[in-house]
């Protein structure tokens, strides 16, 4: 008589090893100077040359994707959510002047596919070299019963380093400073859920509708990758003083600008500064979508805000001018918040 095996309790440990080895050429493609190993040990080992800094403070963040993935499951494409789970956390420790170092991944599903778990990997590495780190380690978990089959969810957590008397945290900001805005690629990694709730639910569209106004279909522009902002901070921080960094991500401008703002200034924002993207447009008729709710919830074709003194200003117009950044508003004196 035999007895019950790991496999008949639903979990697939010869699927979790076939995985490790598909994803291990993406993995391996991401690895600087301080990766130390590789995948499969216990832990990622990473050693950073501490050389060039004074005094070194390791900077950290982690996310996930969020309902972003319910668009992937619907189009079965899974090589590009990565690419915004790494976003999602480098971007946000890159607002503080950090570079950075390494990322890990955790991926859950129900039952595990070697190949689908293969190009979320995939997406994951190509978000870490987009970035500039490292991807030592992760763990991938499988977990029957406890997602639908074909889902998954996926998370991660980056690690980065700054100089203590370079952190950039809007202390230095002022009245008079001016708000320089970088366009999205999209509607990036937030917001999914009143998306879906207005195309999904209300409007039974279909990820493979065209629609006009975007210019391909609805699945296309939904799954695009945020945008990773780490190179253009980096070359913007040698170009000009970078008083405050705001990444727009959950809570759109009206919860994230206040994030680096000193007491007693507010942001002031000019919305016909800048070309809002034709899918928000488009949300907000198909929803009837509120003006307040659109910039609390979304991007608005603005994924990344730097704070600057207004001789800065020019010499950032200027030397992104391909990235087409705009001035879009200024810190006045105020009770905090955001008037748009």
């Amino acid at each position: 008589m035999s007895g019950f095996t790991y496999r008949d309790a639903g979990v697939d440990i010869d699927a979790g090893t076939r995985a490790v080895e598909l994803m291990k050429k993406h993995v391996s493609s991401t690895y600087i100077p301080g990766v130390m190993g590789d995948i499969g040990g216990f832990g990622g080992l990473f050693q950073p040359d501490l050389s060039g800094f004074k005094n070194p403070v390791f900077v950290s963040g982690t996310d996930g994707v969020g309902t972003k993935l319910k668009i992937a499951f619907m189009m079965d494409k899974h090589d590009t959510v990565g690419i915004d789970c790494v976003a999602m956390c480098i971007n946000d420790i890159a607002c503080l002047g950090a570079d950075p170092l390494f990322f890990l991944d955790y991926i859950a599903t129900g039952k595990l596919e070697p190949e689908k778990v293969a190009d979320i990997v995939k997406g994951i590495s190509e978000g870490c070299r987009q970035g500039g780190c490292a991807l030592i380690g992760g763990e991938t978990a499988e977990m029957p019963g406890f997602y639908k089959d074909g889902e998954y969810d996926i998370a991660g957590f980056a690690v980065g380093i700054v100089d203590r008397d370079r952190i950039i945290d809007g202390g230095n900001i002022g009245e008079g400073d001016l708000l320089v805005g970088f366009p999205s690629s999209g509607i990036h990694s937030n917001g999914y859920s009143l998306v879906r709730r207005i195309l999904f639910e209300k409007h039974n569209l279909k990820t493979d509708s065209f629609v006009e106004e975007l210019g391909c279909t609805l699945g296309e522009e939904l799954i695009k990758p945020t945008r990773i902002y780490v190179p253009l901070l980096r070359q913007a921080g040698q170009k000009c003083r970078l008083k405050g960094i705001v990444h727009i991500t959950g809570g759109g401008f009206v919860e994230n600008i206040p994030r680096i703002l000193p007491r007693g200034l507010k942001a002031r924002i000019d919305r016909s500064s800048w070309e809002i993207l034709p899918v928000f447009a488009w949300l907000q008729d198909l929803g009837k979508v509120d003006d307040m709710e659109m910039f609390r919830t979304f991007n608005m074709g603005i994924g990344l805000i730097v704070a600057v003194s207004p001789g800065d200003a020019g010499a950032l117009l200027e030397e992104f001018s391909d990235e087409k950044p705009a001035v879009i508003g200024e810190i006045v004196s105020g009770a905090g918040g955001v008037e748009i």
